[in-house]
């Protein structure tokens, strides 16, 4: 069974930094395997913010393209969102997610979510 725990959410001053971290098991990171991370602000739907294939291509929303930065690590079964030059606007739980792609077609595993709150 795939578990996924994040950690490194909380309350940071825009402008600051925090760096989330996406702890997975009961999968193997093999070349099959997409990290992404979404977040869902206050009253809105969820989206797509990070990507990350298994050979290290990155793709990001707009929103967060140049201050966010995602990573994988293979061996530690990881993926880590590195977050600077926060906005207000970031304020959101954040999600980690694995995209495991088979011949039958793509299996998605959550985490449950970490709340980052960057203060007016």
């Amino acid at each position: 069974q795939v578990h996924l725990v994040e950690s490194g959410g909380g309350l940071v001053q825009a402008g600051g930094s925090l760096k989330l971290s996406c702890a997975a098991s009961g999968v193997i990171f093999s070349i099959n395997i997409m990290g992404c991370w979404y977040r869902q602000p206050p009253g809105k739907q969820r989206e797509l913010i990070a990507s990350i294939t298994s050979d290290g291509r990155t793709n990001y929303a707009d929103s967060v393209k140049g201050r966010f930065t995602i990573s994988r690590d293979g061996a530690k079964k990881t993926v880590s969102l590195q977050m600077n030059s926060l906005k207000v606007e970031d304020t959101a739980v954040y999600y980690c997610s694995l995209r495991q792609f088979h011949p039958g077609g793509t299996n998605t595993y959550w985490g449950q979510g970490t709340q980052v709150t960057v203060p007016s």
